[in-house]
């Protein structure tokens, strides 16, 4: 058990996972500080110094914290934008690789068909659909053989497939 457990936290994807956690964390705490820190403060001093981690409502004995909710909002929508803007900007590089890719094979496509104008490249137009294989297997000794061959150079036995092949020839 210990060593599948091994096996699994070494896996990449996983340690990756385990990476991306950290730093979110760490991302989140930054972005907290922000709000609570920098961004709530300057919203007091333009609604006049409130606090805003007061702000509540009391119905009953029970008080409704809403101030605390504001500031996780803002939270939220600071790291969604954040992870936005980064999922936007590598969208973009995987756009501009794959057009980058695509004029590179269109390139190599090109050269190709004027090399093949040429005569110096065979294209799959001139090359035949099947071509005839130049060895097989001696169903004798199992050794390797030219496919034209009527005896084993081996085993010296008489191949009968080629027997049969050169008598429907010659039909």
């Amino acid at each position: 058990m210990f060593k599948e457990f091994k096996e699994f936290i070494a896996r990449g994807n996983v340690m990756d996972l385990a990476v991306g956690i950290i730093i979110g964390g760490a991302f989140q705490k930054i972005v907290t500080s922000l709000v609570n820190d920098i961004i709530m403060p300057a919203i007091s001093m333009l609604t006049g110094k409130v606090d805003y981690t007061s702000l509540s409502i009391t119905v009953g004995n029970v008080s409704i914290k809403y101030g605390n909710f504001i500031g996780a909002i803002l939270d939220f929508l600071i790291i969604a934008f954040s992870i936005f803007i980064m999922i936007r900007y590598i969208n973009r590089l995987n756009a501009k690789l794959s057009d980058m890719k695509e004029k590179e094979l269109k390139k190599l496509e090109k050269k190709l068909k004027k090399k093949a104008k040429k005569g110096q490249v065979e294209t799959t137009e001139t090359v035949k659909e099947e071509k005839e294989p130049e060895t097989k297997i001696c169903p004798y000794c199992l050794s390797e053989i030219k496919y034209k061959a009527t005896r084993c150079p081996h085993c010296t036995s008489e191949l009968e497939e080629t027997k049969a092949e050169t008598e429907t020839a010659e039909e």
